[in-house]
């Protein structure tokens, strides 16, 4: 399998080879299948929070090596957008937040800040809600970009529905934040939505 490159393995084999790492002296193919029985896909098993890892009968060592290649993965994939300004790496930009809320199954509010030369500084997740709702305060948006030194942002959320359409509240808080934070000199880019089946860019539909 490993000849062959782990890019053609099925998914359950992929997930079985990562669960036989942290338990090399079980039997692991039972484990994985019911896993990806139990959440549906792949990258619903990888983006699973570790309580509901649990819940579905996998075991310390299993979350924590499903938990490590996510991070490490998402971690290679932001050093790339650090690299060079955001603005100019868009599909890679659009490639990160996918593999990081895309599979959610409720909804987060991410921001990523950057630079004056729009690199990136950090990225933070800010809040976690419901499988439709989020809360957003926007004073808390721009404070939070204040104390990193921030001149811009990308707002990104996802929708659990899968259908990446922006709700009007989706609209207003992004106008609402923009407000708040244009007087201090910072700059809302975007705000990306994200779901299974596509993203949506609200600078690209004239809302920013």
């Amino acid at each position: 399998m490993v000849a062959a490159g782990a890019e053609s393995l099925p998914d359950y084999e992929l997930l079985e080879m990562l669960l036989f790492a942290a338990n090399p002296q079980g039997d692991v193919k039972p484990a994985a299948k019911a896993l990806l029985a139990h959440f549906g896909a792949f990258g619903k098993v990888m983006s699973a929070e570790p309580d509901a890892l649990s819940e579905a009968g996998l075991g310390l060592a299993g979350i924590a090596a499903i938990k490590s290649v996510r991070e490490a993965a998402l971690r290679l994939m932001r050093l790339e957008l650090q690299e060079r300004p955001v603005v100019n790496s868009w599909d890679k930009l659009i490639d990160y937040c996918n593999a990081q809320v895309a599979h959610n199954q409720v909804e987060e509010f991410h921001i990523l800040f950057l630079d004056r030369k729009n690199v990136l500084i950090k990225h933070e997740r800010q809040q976690r809600g419901t499988i439709d709702h989020t809360p957003v305060y926007p004073r808390e948006v721009v404070k939070r970009a204040l104390d990193l030194g921030a001149a811009a942002m990308i707002l990104v959320h996802n929708h659990p529905s899968g259908d990446p359409t922006p709700s009007k509240a989706d609209i207003a808080v992004t106008q609402d934040i923009k407000k708040a934070a244009a007087p201090l000199g910072v700059v809302v880019h975007d705000h990306v939505i994200i779901g299974r089946n596509g993203h949506t860019s609200l600078r690209e539909l004239g809302e920013i």
